[in-house]
């Protein structure tokens, strides 16, 4: 399958994308309204929820915005080259989990996205009302999954 066929396939069978798609399957972030399916052989995450689907499209807008000086970009227009993009990702919602959750602070893994959501919205009443001061050092601190070549470097 050629690469546009597959997009246009991929496009028709997942109406509502998971926009925290490369978290989830990057297997360090869970959502229950998540679901996932194989097409050829990769695969997509959908969204069960669209009001769900709407909280996660602002809260990673929110999450690049902020993290943008921080990135050492001026301006997020979209999406994100990969590495900085799961840093934006995995490292928010990490974020977020041990700003809302606090016993779960030291997990490497995110339990579940839209609960997140839910009790930011509960507590601070509107998304953008979160502290993303400290969100964003959890952003910065964030290491993605190392090259081969960098993890085999002998240390000093």
């Amino acid at each position: 399958m050629d690469e546009d066929n597959y997009k246009d396939a991929y496009r028709s069978y997942n109406q509502r994308r998971c926009v925290f798609e490369k978290a989830i399957n990057a297997r360090r972030c869970r959502c229950e309204l998540s679901k996932r399916f194989n097409l050829a052989d990769r695969e997509g995450v959908t969204c069960l929820d669209d009001t769900g689907n709407q909280y996660c499209k602002e809260i990673l807008g929110l999450l690049r915005q902020n993290a943008s000086f921080a990135l050492q970009m001026t301006k997020v227009p979209g999406p994100l080259p990969h590495a900085k993009e799961m840093k934006v990702q995995v490292g928010g919602m990490l974020g977020m989990q041990k700003l809302l959750q606090p016993g779960l602070a030291g997990n490497e893994d995110v339990h579940n996205i839209d609960g997140l959501n839910r009790l930011a919205l509960e507590k601070y009443g509107r998304l953008e009302n979160l502290p993303f001061t400290e969100i964003v050092q959890t952003i910065v601190s964030f290491k993605g999954r190392q090259r081969k070549r960098d993890r085999d470097k002998p240390r000093r």
